[in-house]
C-alpha cells in the first residue's frame, strides 16, 4: 500500500529536485496529483460489486508497476516534468484504489480485537515503504548519481540516468508484489453474482455518502481528521528539500546518499519500534485513553525540524537524531489515527467504503497543506515556516479532549 503514495509524495520532490525543477512547483504538483487518495470514496462503492477485493489489489499494484516503468523512460523526454507528473497522476488513481481493496481486505478478514492486535504490524509495514523508498531508494540514486558523474556525465545527464534505474527497480518491485499476492492473498469480500449497473453503483454511492453523514458526531469526527495531519501536510514536501538545501540557504546540505543512509538506519529502527509499540500500547490502554499521549508523539517532530533549522547542526549525530524523533513519533503515532477510522468511523453496513471516505478527508488534509507548503517556505524560509508548523498543530491537542466514540471502546 504505502510505495506508491511515498514515492509520489516524497520521493518524487527528491527527484524533480535533482532534475532542476523549483520548489514551490514541486510542492505544488506533486501534492496536486495525491488528489485520487482524497477523492476515493467516490468509486469505492462500485469495488463491492464486481470481483473480489483481491482482485482490485493484484490489478493495481501490477499497473502501478508498469506506470512506474513508463515514468523511468518519460524522464529522458524535453518535457519530462509534464509527462512524468501525467503518469504519477495515473499512478495515484492507482493506488488510491489499491487502497480502497486492501483496506478493505483487511477488515473483512480480520476481527475488531484483531484489526486492533495488529494494527501496529499493518502501520509498521505501510510506513516501511517510507523507509524503503525515502531511505533506500534515494540513497542509491545519490549511488548511482556519483558513479554516472565519474563515468563524466553532466550533472541533470547523471540524474537522469540514476532516477531511471531507481523508478525500474520500483516498477520491478510492484510487479513482484502483485505476483505474490495472486498466490498468497485471501479473497475477501466476493461480489454477488450477477449483472451490476452503473445505476447501482450510482445508489450505492448516494448511499454511502447519505449513511457516513448520518453517523452520530461525524462532524467532530471530520474536524479531528483534519486537524491530525495537519502539521504533517505542511512538512512532507518540505523536509527532504530542507535536507537538500545547502547551509547557505537555509538547509542543512545534505546529498542523497547522506539522506538515504539516515532515514534507512537512524530512522528504520525508530520506526518500526513506534509503529509496534503503539499497536499493543493501544490494546493495553484502550484508544480513547491512549489517543492524547499519540497526539503528542505524532507532533514532537515538528519541534524538532524548527531546531535543526534554526541551529543548522552538520553532525549526524544530531540530524540523525532528529530523524529518530521524526520516525518514532510518526510510526507512533499515526496508527492511532488509522485505528479511529477503522474503529469509530467506519463501521456499519459500508465499512469499506466509509473508511475510504474517512481515510480520503485524512488525505485532503494533506493534499492541500502540501499544495501550498512550498509557496510558504519560500515566503518565511525555513526557520519561521517550521514555527508556523508547530502553531499549526495547536488544534489538534484542543481536539483530543472532544472528539467521540460512538462506538464501544472496549477498554472503557
Amino acid at each position: 500500500m504505502g510505495l506508491p503514495f511515498v514515492v509520489l509524495n516524497m520521493v518524487s520532490a527528491v527527484l524533480f529536485k535533482d532534475m532542476g525543477v523549483s520548489d514551490a512547483q514541486i510542492a505544488f504538483w506533486t501534492s496536486l496529483i495525491m488528489w485520487p487518495w482524497t477523492i476515493k470514496f467516490l468509486w469505492s462503492p462500485f469495488l463491492e460489486l464486481f470481483r473480489s477485493q483481491k482482485f482490485f489489489v493484484v490489478a493495481t499494484q501490477l499497473v502501478s508497476g508498469l506506470l512506474f516503468g513508463f515514468a523511468a523512460l518519460a524522464l529522458h523526454l524535453p518535457a519530462f516534468f509534464a509527462v512524468t507528473v501525467a503518469l504519477f497522476a495515473v499512478v495515484a488513481f492507482s493506488g488510491a484504489t489499491h487502497d480502497i481493496a486492501a483496506d478493505g481486505l483487511y477488515m473483512s478478514v480480520l476481527s475488531s480485537a484483531d484489526q486492533a492486535k495488529y494494527i501496529g504490524w499493518q502501520g509498521a509495514f505501510y510506513n516501511l515503504a517510507k523507509l524503503v523508498a525515502t531511505g533506500g531508494l534515494v540513497w542509491f540514486a545519490g549511488w548511482l548519481f556519483e558513479r554516472f558523474a565519474i563515468g563524466g556525465a553532466a550533472e541533470t545527464a547523471a540524474y537522469r540516468s540514476a532516477w531511471t534505474v531507481v523508478l525500474c527497480i520500483l516498477g520491478a518491485l510492484m510487479l513482484l508484489a502483485g505476483m505474490w499476492h495472486l498466490r498468497i492473498l485471501p479473497q475477501g469480500h466476493v461480489a454477488a453474482q450477477g449483472s451490476h449497473s452503473l445505476r447501482e453503483g450510482l445508489t450505492e454511492l448516494r448511499n454511502v455518502v447519505r449513511d457516513f453523514f448520518a453517523k452520530k458526531g461525524i462532524g467532530c469526527c471530520i474536524a479531528f481528521i483534519i486537524l491530525y495531519r495537519l502539521g504533517e501536510g505542511l512538512v512532507m514536501k518540505i523536509v527532504p528539500l530542507f535536507l537538500k538545501t545547502p547551509v547557505a540557504d537555509g538547509g542543512l546540505g545534505l546529498t542523497n546518499q547522506q539522506i538515504g543512509l539516515y532515514y534507512g538506519s537512524f530512522g528504520a529502527g525508530a520506526f518500526l519500534l513506534g509503529s509496534l509499540l503503539a499497536g499493543y500500547y493501544i490494546a493495553a490502554r484502550g484508544l480513547r485513553r491512549a489517543l492524547f499521549s499519540l497526539v503528542c508523539i505524532f507532533n514532537l517532530p515538528f519541534a524538532v525540524y524548527a531546531l535543526l533549522a534554526w541551529f543548522q547542526p552538520q553532525s549526524m549525530w544530531l540530524v540523525g537524531g532528529g530523524i529518530v524523533v521524526e520516525y518514532f513519533g510518526y510510526g507512533f503515532g499515526f496508527v492511532g489515527l488509522t485505528l479511529y477510522m477503522m474503529q469509530q468511523v467506519a463501521p456499519g453496513p459500508y465499512r469499506m467504503a466509509h473508511y475510504a471516505f474517512a481515510s480520503g478527508i485524512m488525505n485532503l488534509s494533506v493534499m492541500l497543506t502540501g499544495m501550498v507548503s512550498g509557496f510558504l517556505s519560500d515566503l518565511s524560509g525555513y526557520r519561521i515556516f517550521f514555527l508556523v508548523v508547530m502553531l499549526a498543530t495547536v488544534p489538534v491537542f484542543l481536539m483530543t479532549r472532544f472528539v467521540p466514540f460512538p462506538h464501544n471502546d472496549e477498554h472503557n
